[in-house]
């Protein structure tokens, strides 16, 4: 994907999320089209809910969810073909023995030289190479989460949403997934607890009670964060 693609937009019309008879989202309207999206608020907030909606890993129990063009309920199958979700715990998303199978499971049904072209230079890009035959298991907490983003990353997704990749890690690798992820041309939609790295997006929400209470520069949006909870 080229740097001047031009980005689609996401947006949420009157949804509401409801599990077990409990609200998780209540009537959130919102629209957003900048390139770089943090997504902030208090744990239990509806943040983590929010984000699923994005590729449709849920559905709303009311309203509608579309993101750059799409229905996430009526064309959820190619969505998500078009939406990588990267987990705050890599174990979620590692399903193959090797970094080597784990990248090229990304790109099944393309032609086999292709693969092995392209988890070849993933593999070289991350830091990967010396690993791409060994156990996952046997990655550090850092390669695995560099691992999972790196097979988002190589199906070139139109957006990427992240919910909290650096929670499990240590600073260095924060910084380095946080870097990578905001390098990238594709859109990203960034939940985190981090207030520095959601200061680098272009843009913020802040989600309080399953709501939206307020979005925009990310700078004042964290500024009200921080008097919410003070």
């Amino acid at each position: 994907m080229s740097p001047d693609t031009l980005l689609g937009t996401v947006t949420l019309a009157h949804v509401s999320v409801q599990r077990e008879g409990r609200a998780i989202l209540s009537d959130v309207s919102v629209e957003l089209a900048a390139r770089r999206i943090a997504v902030i608020g208090a744990n239990g907030s509806g943040k983590s809910t929010f984000a699923r909606l994005l590729n449709g890993l849920i559905a709303p129990s009311a309203g509608t969810v579309t993101v750059h063009g799409q229905d996430a309920v009526r064309e959820r199958r190619e969505l998500r073909r078009r939406v990588g979700f990267v987990f705050s715990n890599p174990e979620a998303q590692i399903l193959m023995p090797t970094p080597a199978e784990d990248l090229a499971l990304s790109l099944r049904g393309r032609d086999r030289a292709e693969i092995a072209h392209r988890v070849r230079e993933a593999l070289n890009a991350h830091g990967l190479a010396e690993h791409a035959d060994a156990p996952a298991s046997a990655l550090s907490g850092g390669q695995k989460q560099m691992l999972a983003l790196a097979s988002v990353l190589i199906t070139e997704p139109e957006l990427i949403v992240a919910d909290e990749p650096t929670t499990l890690l240590d600073l260095r690798n924060a910084k380095r997934i946080g870097d990578l992820l905001l390098a990238q041309p594709a859109q990203v939609v960034l939940v985190t607890h981090d207030l520095d790295l959601a200061a680098r997006c272009d843009a913020a929400v802040l989600f309080e009670e399953g709501r939206v209470v307020d979005e925009g520069d990310p700078a004042e949006i964290i500024e009200t964060y921080r008097r919410v909870c003070g």
